[in-house]
């Protein structure tokens, strides 16, 4: 497969829009891009590199998808953070990097069955916080939602606290 030069340009093409578009009415300079695209100049990059290496090399170089697949999802975590201004949901994506990494060994290596434990303690941790974040950031800009869910948690647990007993006989 041969690199073209379109295959290069439209990804910044894309890139430069996106940026262009979130941050109307702001002056642009080069500190600016650097602050918002820091993740696709070097992280995301080097994760591409890495997988484009082991794949050239077609398997010899296993040990390469682990800080592949690191870098990659440590820099598009960073880069929809960034992009979205959304840290405080979006940070379980560290979590989830050494998971991505260490699935992508398992996967693509010698199928190890204890890599998975802690591939899926890594990924479920992630995915509790990233839910956990997640609701109580949407909840948090719902302020009129607030006092409904305090009212119905209320009468759930009143509910479940003081239900009629089912007879068992």
């Amino acid at each position: 497969m041969r690199l073209r030069k379109q295959n290069l340009v439209a990804p910044l093409l894309i890139l430069i829009g996106i940026f262009l578009l979130m941050n109307s009415g702001k002056d642009i300079g080069t500190g600016s891009i650097f602050a918002y695209f820091w993740p696709t100049f070097f992280l995301i990059p080097l994760g591409v590199f890495f997988h484009w290496m082991y794949f050239s090399l077609i398997g010899r170089g296993i040990g390469l998808l682990v800080p592949g697949g690191i870098l990659l999802t440590a820099g598009l975590t960073c880069q929809i953070a960034i992009v979205t201004d959304s840290w405080i949901t979006m940070w379980p994506g560290f979590i989830l990097a050494p998971a991505v990494g260490l699935f992508e060994l398992y996967w693509f290596g010698t199928r190890n069955k204890y890599l998975l434990i802690p591939i899926n303690i890594l990924a479920v941790l992630s995915f509790i916080f990233f839910i956990a974040f997640s609701i109580g950031s949407m909840l948090s800009q719902f302020s009129i939602i607030q006092p409904i869910l305090a009212l119905l948690l209320i009468v759930a647990g009143a509910y479940v606290l003081f239900r009629p007993k089912k007879h068992t006989y």
